[in-house]
Protein backbone atom coordinates (compact mmCIF):
# COMPACT_ATOMS: atom_id res chain seq x y z
CA UNK A 1 0.00 0.00 0.00
CA UNK A 2 1.33 3.44 -0.94
CA UNK A 3 2.05 5.91 1.82
CA UNK A 4 -0.45 8.74 2.20
CA UNK A 5 0.82 12.26 1.57
CA UNK A 6 -0.64 15.61 2.46
CA UNK A 7 -3.43 16.68 4.78
CA UNK A 8 -6.95 15.23 4.77
CA UNK A 9 -9.42 17.18 6.93
CA UNK A 10 -11.83 15.07 8.99
CA UNK A 11 -13.60 17.58 11.25
CA UNK A 12 -13.40 21.29 11.98
CA UNK A 13 -14.69 23.36 14.89
CA UNK A 14 -15.80 26.57 13.18
CA UNK A 15 -17.71 27.74 16.25
CA UNK A 16 -14.50 27.89 18.30
CA UNK A 17 -13.14 30.78 16.22
CA UNK A 18 -16.41 32.64 16.78
CA UNK A 19 -16.64 31.99 20.53
CA UNK A 20 -12.96 32.42 21.41
CA UNK A 21 -10.05 34.70 20.64
CA UNK A 22 -7.24 32.38 19.51
CA UNK A 23 -3.96 33.15 21.29
CA UNK A 24 -1.72 30.30 20.13
CA UNK A 25 -2.16 27.07 18.14
CA UNK A 26 -0.46 23.68 18.45
CA UNK A 27 -0.45 20.58 16.27
CA UNK A 28 -0.39 17.37 18.29
CA UNK A 29 -0.78 13.66 17.79
CA UNK A 30 -3.59 11.69 19.35
CA UNK A 31 -3.67 8.17 20.82
CA UNK A 32 -6.43 6.17 19.11
CA UNK A 33 -7.62 2.58 18.96
CA UNK A 34 -7.96 0.70 15.66
CA UNK A 35 -11.71 1.12 15.31
CA UNK A 36 -11.41 4.87 15.99
CA UNK A 37 -8.92 5.25 13.14
CA UNK A 38 -11.22 3.32 10.78
CA UNK A 39 -14.17 5.47 11.80
CA UNK A 40 -12.12 8.64 11.24
CA UNK A 41 -11.02 7.41 7.80
CA UNK A 42 -14.73 7.36 6.90
CA UNK A 43 -14.71 11.09 7.75
CA UNK A 44 -17.00 10.94 10.76
CA UNK A 45 -16.22 13.01 13.87
CA UNK A 46 -17.48 16.04 15.77
CA UNK A 47 -15.38 18.56 17.74
CA UNK A 48 -18.27 20.79 18.83
CA UNK A 49 -18.20 20.20 22.60
CA UNK A 50 -14.53 19.24 22.77
CA UNK A 51 -11.98 20.68 25.17
CA UNK A 52 -8.48 19.84 26.40
CA UNK A 53 -7.43 19.45 30.01
CA UNK A 54 -3.94 18.98 31.48
CA UNK A 55 -3.92 16.41 34.29
CA UNK A 56 -0.79 15.19 36.09
CA UNK A 57 1.53 16.32 33.30
CA UNK A 58 -0.51 14.82 30.42
CA UNK A 59 -2.89 16.52 27.98
CA UNK A 60 -6.29 14.85 27.48
CA UNK A 61 -8.96 15.55 24.86
CA UNK A 62 -12.55 15.34 26.16
CA UNK A 63 -16.03 15.25 24.56
CA UNK A 64 -14.87 14.70 20.97
CA UNK A 65 -17.42 12.43 19.31
CA UNK A 66 -15.93 9.68 17.14
CA UNK A 67 -18.84 7.37 16.23
CA UNK A 68 -18.46 3.62 16.59
CA UNK A 69 -17.10 1.80 13.56
CA UNK A 70 -19.97 0.07 11.74
CA UNK A 71 -18.03 -3.18 11.07
CA UNK A 72 -16.49 -3.19 14.57
CA UNK A 73 -17.23 -6.07 16.92
CA UNK A 74 -16.67 -6.32 20.67
CA UNK A 75 -13.43 -4.37 20.10
CA UNK A 76 -15.39 -1.19 19.28
CA UNK A 77 -14.55 1.99 21.20
CA UNK A 78 -16.70 4.29 23.30
CA UNK A 79 -17.81 7.29 21.22
CA UNK A 80 -16.94 10.06 23.71
CA UNK A 81 -14.03 8.60 25.67
CA UNK A 82 -11.12 10.79 26.74
CA UNK A 83 -8.10 10.56 24.43
CA UNK A 84 -4.47 11.30 25.23
CA UNK A 85 -2.71 14.02 23.22
CA UNK A 86 0.94 13.73 22.24
CA UNK A 87 2.80 16.96 22.96
CA UNK A 88 6.31 17.91 24.04
CA UNK A 89 6.84 18.43 27.77
CA UNK A 90 7.56 22.18 27.33
CA UNK A 91 4.30 22.63 25.39
CA UNK A 92 2.27 20.82 28.05
CA UNK A 93 3.87 22.90 30.82
CA UNK A 94 3.21 26.13 28.91
CA UNK A 95 -0.44 25.19 28.27
CA UNK A 96 -0.90 24.20 31.91
CA UNK A 97 0.44 27.51 33.20
CA UNK A 98 -1.55 29.59 30.69
CA UNK A 99 -4.86 27.84 31.48
CA UNK A 100 -4.34 28.76 35.12
CA UNK A 101 -4.94 32.39 34.12
CA UNK A 102 -8.56 33.51 34.16
CA UNK A 103 -10.53 33.20 30.94
CA UNK A 104 -8.06 30.93 29.12
CA UNK A 105 -8.98 27.48 27.87
CA UNK A 106 -7.74 24.94 25.32
CA UNK A 107 -10.09 24.02 22.46
CA UNK A 108 -9.67 21.68 19.48
CA UNK A 109 -9.86 23.50 16.14
CA UNK A 110 -9.53 20.67 13.64
CA UNK A 111 -8.95 16.93 13.33
CA UNK A 112 -7.12 15.63 10.28
CA UNK A 113 -4.76 13.04 8.83
CA UNK A 114 -1.28 14.32 8.00
CA UNK A 115 0.85 11.85 6.03
CA UNK A 116 -1.34 9.01 7.29
CA UNK A 117 -1.24 9.95 10.98
CA UNK A 118 -4.15 11.42 12.94
CA UNK A 119 -3.45 14.92 14.22
CA UNK A 120 -5.42 17.48 16.21
CA UNK A 121 -4.92 21.21 15.99
CA UNK A 122 -5.58 22.69 19.42
CA UNK A 123 -5.60 26.33 20.44
CA UNK A 124 -4.99 28.26 23.61
CA UNK A 125 -7.98 30.58 23.57
CA UNK A 126 -9.67 33.28 25.60
CA UNK A 127 -13.47 33.38 25.74
CA UNK A 128 -15.20 36.27 23.98
CA UNK A 129 -17.96 38.28 25.56
CA UNK A 130 -21.22 38.78 23.66
CA UNK A 131 -20.33 42.32 22.65
CA UNK A 132 -16.93 41.13 21.34
CA UNK A 133 -18.72 38.63 19.09
CA UNK A 134 -21.03 41.33 17.76
CA UNK A 135 -18.09 43.68 17.19
CA UNK A 136 -16.13 41.01 15.26
CA UNK A 137 -19.19 40.21 13.13
CA UNK A 138 -19.74 43.91 12.42
CA UNK A 139 -16.10 44.39 11.37
CA UNK A 140 -16.31 41.36 9.09
CA UNK A 141 -19.47 42.71 7.44
CA UNK A 142 -17.90 46.17 7.05
CA UNK A 143 -14.78 44.83 5.33
CA UNK A 144 -16.92 42.64 3.07
CA UNK A 145 -19.06 45.65 2.13
CA UNK A 146 -16.05 47.90 1.41
CA UNK A 147 -14.45 45.19 -0.74
CA UNK A 148 -17.72 44.83 -2.64
CA UNK A 149 -17.89 48.59 -3.29
CA UNK A 150 -14.22 48.76 -4.36
CA UNK A 151 -14.62 45.87 -6.79
CA UNK A 152 -17.79 47.47 -8.24
CA UNK A 153 -15.93 50.75 -8.82
CA UNK A 154 -13.03 48.92 -10.48
CA UNK A 155 -15.44 47.03 -12.75
CA UNK A 156 -17.13 50.29 -13.70
CA UNK A 157 -13.75 51.91 -14.51
CA UNK A 158 -12.74 48.96 -16.68
CA UNK A 159 -16.01 49.22 -18.57
CA UNK A 160 -15.48 52.92 -19.35
CA UNK A 161 -11.92 52.54 -20.61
Amino acid sequence: MAKEKGRKLIAQNKKARHDYTIIDTYECGIVLTGTEVKSLRQGRASLVDGFVSVESGEAWLYNVHVPEYSQGTWTNHSARRKRKLLLHREEIDKLDSKTGETGNTIVPLSLYFKDGRAKVEIALAKGKKEYDKRQALREKQDTRETNRVISAVKRKERGQL
